[in-house]
């Protein structure tokens, strides 16, 4: 599972400066164009430490600062996602960037908020663009590692130093550390996966946050690192792409489905607010509004599918994504391999591939001979979106959509979405099939607990 917008995700690949072209002068006007930067919110004029300003943070400041992210990063690209990478507890913890900090802090006047956005973006790059000047400084070959071993261990001792200075090793301070010696060693041919494992290795979860390490630590997480290397660690050619709408459905068959929790039992669900529309309205529509109101008209659409049972198949995805995507006709089911996570991930294409989607999705109604949780049928059906990726665009909003439809078909609504959206998941880790589910289980216990509160508040007035 990756958490959109977080910059802990990242790979080298994804925020290198020489694979992304970036014109600095001209950002503040850019950032003024995005949509989110018409609707800045405004701060409310409370005490930092007023829990109502905490409220205000989480539901207005957040969703907003996430579709100013989303923003930056459709103009710019996801190595945008670290502008709010800030010192100690900020949005993102641990970070090197210190023009921002979090919304409750950051948000004033729509002026200044977009001048702090601009130059939290710029300095977030210009850390970049250091790193790749340090990393070039230390050309290093993996198959002469046994000679080079001494520098390797001064390049990692050197990149912990600039960290510490980055982030004044503030809260989680270590986390950046760890991804700035992953980046050095895949920037050098070491597999991303293999980079982790040895840099986690040579740290030993010794870093602390607020704490300083002593130069005597430092050199030894350096030395470690750098003994640790080996010519077969570098990383191999490849064969033909892979095709991860295959791996997919084999996956699928293997994931322990029937294992899912069942969300707290089987009774509808009807809260006092809209969950889903409270998102869209918050995050989308600071986004734009067109891109709201399509998506909240489909919403409308499935509501009523749902209460006539409609069958789910991508006849019914098409009828909602015409709504989302706003187009002259029903967007088509595509007919070439899809990519998606950065062209990290390719979905072929088939005469049979629209059959066997809308064989999956079928899945997704009750089946007494082979009775599955309301959480695994629903987290199964979004997950078949997303990775037969049926759309040339928006699929994760139609697939959000998709999990929305399952459960109002059984007469649950959802007063919280936030777990649900902004994540993408990976088409052969069958373990992000069941964290989607217990993501679920969350919601849907949480509104049943809240609606049982407000029966139990009215019964005593």
């Amino acid at each position: 599972m990756i958490v959109d917008l977080a910059p802990s995700y990242l790979t080298w690949d994804d925020v290198d400066p020489a694979r992304h072209p970036f014109d600095r002068a001209s950002v503040p006007q850019v950032v003024r164009s995005l949509g989110p930067a018409q609707r800045v919110p405004r701060r409310p004029d409370l005490p930092l430490a007023d829990p109502a300003m905490s409220a205000w943070s989480r539901d207005t400041g957040r969703p907003w600062a996430d579709a100013m992210s989303h923003a930056l990063a459709e103009h710019y690209g996801r190595w945008t996602w670290g502008w709010r990478w800030a010192h100690d507890e900020g949005d993102f913890d641990g970070g090197p960037v210190g023009n921002w900090c979090c919304p409750r802090d950051s948000i004033t006047t729509p002026e200044e908020t977009l001048a702090r956005v601009a130059a939290a973006l710029c300095e977030w790059r210009e850390w970049l663009e250091s790193l790749a000047k340090w990393f070039k400084a230390y050309p290093l070959d993996l198959a002469d590692v046994e000679d080079q071993r001494s520098l390797w261990e001064r390049a990692a001792r050197n990149l912990i130093g600039q960290v510490i200075e980055r982030t004044d090793c503030g809260s989680g301070w270590y986390g950046h550390c760890h991804q700035v010696l992953t980046w050095f060693l895949s920037r050098w041919s070491v597999p991303p996966q293999r980079a982790e494992k040895l840099v986690e290795q040579a740290i030993g979860g010794r870093f602390q946050s607020w704490t300083g390490p002593d130069p005597e630590l430092v050199d030894d997480v350096a030395e470690r690192l750098a003994l640790s290397l080996r010519p077969g660690d570098a990383a191999r050619s490849t064969g033909p792409a892979p095709d991860h709408l295959r791996r997919w459905l084999a996956v699928r068959e293997t994931v322990p489905w029937h294992e899912a929790p069942d969300g707290g039992g089987d009774e509808p669900v009807t809260p006092s607010h809209d969950g889903a529309a409270e998102d869209i309205r918050t995050f989308d529509r600071a986004i734009d509004p067109a891109r709201a109101q399509g998506l909240l008209v489909a919403l409308e659409l499935l509501r009523a599918d749902a209460a006539r049972g409609a069958r789910l198949d991508f006849q019914l995805l098409q009828r909602w994504q015409y709504h989302v995507l706003g187009t002259p006709q029903p967007p088509p089911f595509r007919d070439q391999p899809a990519f998606a996570k950065d062209g990290r991930e390719r979905y072929g294409i088939g005469p049979d591939t629209r059959t066997r989607l809308d064989a999956c999705l079928a899945q997704s109604t009750q089946d007494a001979g082979r009775p599955l949780p309301l959480t695994a049928r629903a987290a199964r059906a979004y997950l078949d979106v997303c990775f037969f990726h049926p759309f040339d665009d928006g699929n994760a909003r139609s697939a959000f959509l998709t999990l929305i439809f399952v459960l109002a078909r059984e007469g649950v609504t959802l007063d919280d979405v936030s777990l649900l959206r902004r994540v993408s998941f990976q088409a052969d880790d069958p373990q992000d099939a069941l964290t989607l589910t217990r993501y679920i289980d969350i919601h849907l216990r949480d509104t049943r607990a809240t609606l049982r509160l407000a029966r139990g508040r009215h019964m005593t007035e």
